[in-house]
């Protein structure tokens, strides 16, 4: 009686040790949602493979889509975090956002990538979020100096105080302040022909917005930024921030 006693027990603890070692197992899963109204960026083919070796090279799982019926409460609440990648118009309907909205409300992560901010202009909520709304942007690709005004954020610890890069360089219809989000990085306007927001212009952002997190780079319109080592970390920063991990 006493060894079956002592089994049974042995079998009990050894299964609640498996279900607590798959607990801890159980990785991060991201959603990358690329879809487009308007303007398609050709270098979402290259992100979308770029961001799974990110998750594949630092423990959390990916998933992609451009059908926003993915948008449902049930479907989101698995994800830590969702990254609107170079996403352009208006993509979601109003049950979607509406999920949307709520996964946030419930603590989950938002990524915003380059035209994320050309996207939903008629939905005041995720402008806020975002941070800003697209204007325009200079006639060419150009290279510009970027400051990194704040290096001890996750997204922007490795980086240069000033970084020179080759990139799409967006104008906002309202500048983003730091009573808004907190800033980590603005262009030199000095340093490229086409920029029209001032001497403060943010091109990177974080916030807790709503009960969620957000994090938004105007960079990443070039094919090569997905190859880029530096843009990767400033990037992989920003998706380990969204998916709650500290600053």
């Amino acid at each position: 009686m006493k060894i079956f006693i002592y089994f049974k027990a042995t079998i009990i603890v050894l299964l609640i040790s498996s279900v607590c070692f798959g607990i801890a197992m159980a990785k991060p899963k991201v959603l990358i949602f690329c879809k487009t109204a308007g303007f398609h960026h050709n270098s979402i083919a290259v992100g979308v493979p770029a961001i799974i070796k990110l998750g594949a090279e630092n423990n959390f799982d990916v998933d992609t889509t451009t059908d926003a019926s993915k948008f449902t409460q049930q479907n989101l609440k698995q994800y830590a975090a969702v990254i609107f990648l170079s996403t352009t118009g208006d993509v979601l309907n109003d049950a979607q956002q509406d999920a949307f909205k709520k996964y946030i409300e419930g603590g989950g992560g938002f990524v915003g990538v380059h035209s994320a901010t050309d996207t939903e202009y008629d939905w005041p909520w995720y402008g806020e979020l975002v941070g800003a709304y697209f204007k325009n942007h200079p006639s060419k690709q150009q290279v510009a100096t970027l400051n990194v005004v704040d290096r001890s954020f996750i997204a922007t610890k490795d980086l240069p105080t000033e970084w020179k890069r080759l990139d799409e360089w967006y104008n906002f219809k309202v500048v983003p302040r730091d009573k808004n989000v907190h800033v980590l990085i603005t262009i030199d306007e000095k340093s490229y022909e086409g920029g029209n927001d001032g001497d403060y212009h943010p091109m990177a952002w974080y916030h807790s917005y709503d009960g969620g997190r957000a994090f938004y780079t105007a960079l990443g319109h070039t094919d090569e930024s997905y190859s880029d080592p530096l843009y990767l970390k400033h990037l992989l920063g920003g998706i380990e921030y969204a998916m709650g991990k500290h600053k």
